[in-house]
């Protein structure tokens, strides 16, 4: 069987590398070939939320446009097609309605995040949302003959539009994203990792890191903010760009991670149909976490068992003084975090049903 999986995004960005290209290999043991192509990228993606390069964040999309034209011809190929998202970053549907209408080629639609949802972008504020096309994503549910689904609430929206829909966590490889031994000396490592736009999440809780400064000793090291300084005062902070060859690592480092979701920051269903993608991650390596119950971060994992919730900022902060003050604990939710992943959430059981939407679609088509 032979697929063809576009998606908005090159390997860099987290929904085509963990809702896509990990499950080629896996997808070919099914007997299924995933052909990946991404709308943009990896040089138009770099500098694609920086204001500064839209003259040449322009050029690209235009070069971009052109090449998911060609691509087209590909469908002929093809049994199905994957659209992680949207074809193309921005206009209307144009490349779905052709494989749809005019190839007759049967759709599975994947949905990681509530881009249903129309919100101001904070790099290009209403442009962006004008190009954005935001009733596209309607349009593509009608069209599909299957959704995937990141978590519960974005099910639940797909099938209010008559979608038929199947649940697929996003998830890691957990031979890939493993423990590592943290050493007694120096001070505990809370962590971040996110992008410019949750970066915001992040800061609505520097008020609860300063104040457990003033009575804990610790480390904040935050990656991805996009932004050149962090001051926190009373807190010592290492800020650092978002690398791929390091994201591993940078999981690794932590002691405790931190997951703040503020639904009045954007728009309440966008945050409600958040994956919940970074819990796993921090279970993945036993790093025991906080996180805001939000979207799927309310169902995964085990709340007091592998991390704790909060959503005041004196829940946050007593849930940080108690991780802070007991290795114990820490190590102990960190474990129960890393068993909790295996179990629930391994990559094979996941490329299972993603191999089964595809065939139904496929099987669906050929029936007619």
């Amino acid at each position: 069987m032979n697929v063809l999986g576009l998606s908005s995004y090159p390997v860099e960005a987290a929904g085509t590398r963990y809702r896509l290209a990990q499950f080629v290999g896996p997808l070919a043991e099914r007997g299924i070939t995933l052909t990946l192509r991404p709308f943009l990228d990896s040089a138009a993606f770099e500098v694609l939320y920086q204001r500064r390069a839209l003259p040449s964040t322009v050029l690209a999309l235009i070069k971009s446009g052109v090449r998911r034209l060609k691509d087209i011809w590909l469908l002929s190929q093809t049994d199905a097609l994957l659209v992680q998202r949207e074809a193309m970053l921005f206009g209307p549907p144009l490349i779905e309605w052709l494989a749809v209408k005019v190839f007759r080629r049967p759709m599975v639609l994947d949905l990681d995040d509530a881009t249903y949802v129309p919100y101001t972008s904070p790099t290009y504020g209403k442009l962006g949302q004008a190009l954005k096309w935001f009733s596209k994503t309607d349009d593509l549910i009608r069209w599909a003959r299957l959704v995937t689904c990141g978590n519960r609430a974005i099910a639940e929206y797909a099938e209010s539009k008559g979608a038929t829909t199947r649940i697929i966590p996003t998830v890691v490889d957990t031979d890939v994203f493993v423990p590592r031994p943290h050493g007694s000396g120096g001070p505990v490592m809370l962590g971040w990792i996110g992008t410019h736009s949750t970066f915001p999440y992040l800061q609505a809780i520097f008020p609860v890191l300063q104040d457990l400064a003033k009575t804990h000793r610790f480390k904040l090291k935050i990656v991805g903010a996009g932004v050149a300084e962090v001051n926190i005062p009373g807190v010592e902070v290492e800020n650092l760009e978002w690398k791929l060859e390091r994201e591993v690592a940078d999981f690794q480092s932590f002691d405790i991670g931190l997951y703040p979701i503020d639904p009045s920051l954007y728009a309440e269903k966008w945050a409600a149909g958040k994956s919940g993608f970074k819990a796993i991650q921090y279970m993945a390596v036993g790093v025991p976490y906080v996180a805001a119950p939000v979207g799927a971060a309310a169902e995964i994992g085990e709340a007091g068992v592998t991390h704790f919730h909060a959503t005041t900022n004196d829940e946050w902060l007593r849930a940080l003084e108690l991780l802070l003050s007991d290795p114990e604990l820490r190590t102990t939710m960190g474990a129960a975090g890393r068993s909790h992943v295996v179990k629930h959430y391994s990559l094979a059981d996941q490329a299972d049903k993603l191999a089964g939407a595809l065939r139904a679609a496929s099987g669906e088509r050929k029936a007619s």
